[in-house]
């Protein structure tokens, strides 16, 4: 028996299937955001595995890739990297170039936020884009307040991108577009374009293009779109980058409602969730647990970390401890499993 994923719609706030209560908190507001700036006081953003390549400044040992800003470039001396070679000054000049780089003492961190349709759910707690929210900004403040530029890239149907920048200028910039992106009424209405199936792996494509080597990447998502080009698209970002990837839940995704009909609604369309019949549960059991093994999987498989943040959760706190495991093991944070 098949269950479509009913978590693409969201329940009618007059009756939360399995709580009889509506979500909280539907939108994020830039006063709460800016708040978590002292919650991020001792929030950890530092990789745990030690990069196979470094470069000087802050972080040199936790580095992936080259990490450096291009200067100028100069006449081949011997004994230059051969990996440096400007190719189109020497094609040009007639004479062997080498490419010279000025060391880069911050780390650009990357946040990438899934704003699509089914993240404006939650059954209690808060919309799990409004989780979201708070988990980039607790991001951003702990990546300035370690000496870091923060940058992000939204997507809701089509993609905005925030270049890197350091200070509290950047995390202010960052938390005006989380608020204005998180406001149901404005992005709900963004997403006629929306590609269901392939917005994720359009993202990340656009991630790799946007996170420099060295770059720490947060995705926040629930992963409904993975597939096997998803792999891919991760494990090439992953060669140069450390990636987090957050995902968020509700709990009617971790367990079914109790039996009953609930009324389902993606603001046009309407239907009932019928959940009375012991094989209707375990049908709407096990596709979740199907969902949540894939992405444990393709995660592991692309070595990255994953933990798990409920819409009920106290973000920073679950941050806290999903960023002290080791960045290669993709299990879920304590107190998360399903």
């Amino acid at each position: 028996m098949n269950i479509r994923n009913p978590f693409r719609q969201r329940v009618n706030p007059k009756r939360s299937a399995g709580s009889g209560a509506s979500p909280g908190i539907v939108h994020a507001t830039s006063d709460e955001l800016v708040r978590y700036r002292l919650q991020a006081r001792d929030l950890r953003l530092d990789s745990r595995q030690p990069a196979r390549s470094g470069i000087t400044g802050a972080h040199a040992s936790r580095f992936r890739g080259r990490g450096m800003d291009y200067l100028e470039s100069r006449i081949y001396q011997p004994g230059d990297d051969i990996r440096s070679m400007d190719w189109r000054v020497t094609a040009r000049s007639g004479h062997a170039h080498v490419k010279l780089y000025q060391e880069e003492r911050e780390r650009p961190v990357v946040v990438m936020i899934d704003l699509g349709p089914g993240m404006f759910f939650a059954t209690r707690g808060a919309f799990k884009s409004v989780i979201a929210a708070r988990a980039a900004a607790l991001i951003g403040w702990a990546a300035i307040q370690n000496g870091d530029r923060i940058g992000a890239l939204l997507f809701n149907g089509g993609h905005h991108e925030i270049r890197p920048q350091g200070g509290q200028r950047g995390v202010l910039r960052l938390i005006r577009e989380l608020v204005k992106s998180t406001d149901p009424g404005q992005a709900m209405s963004g997403h006629a374009s929306y590609n269901e199936k392939g917005h994720l792996n359009d993202a990340l494509v656009r991630l790799r293009r946007v996170a420099r080597p060295g770059s720490m990447v947060f995705i926040l998502s629930d992963f409904y779109a993975v597939n096997e080009d998803s792999r891919r698209h991760l494990q090439a970002l992953r060669q140069h980058n450390d990636i987090v990837a957050c995902q968020v839940v509700d709990a009617l995704e971790l367990q079914p409602p109790v039996a009953g009909r609930y009324a389902i609604s993606d603001g046009v369309q309407s239907g009932l969730l019928d959940t009375r019949s012991a094989a209707r549960r375990d049908a709407y059991a096990e596709y979740f647990a199907n969902h949540h093994q894939t992405v444990r999987e393709l995660m592991r498989q692309s070595g990255v970390h994953l933990q798990r943040i409920a819409t009920t959760d106290d973000v920073a706190e679950s941050l806290r401890r999903g960023l002290a495991r080791p960045v290669m093991d993709a299990s879920l944070s304590p107190g998360a499993a399903a």
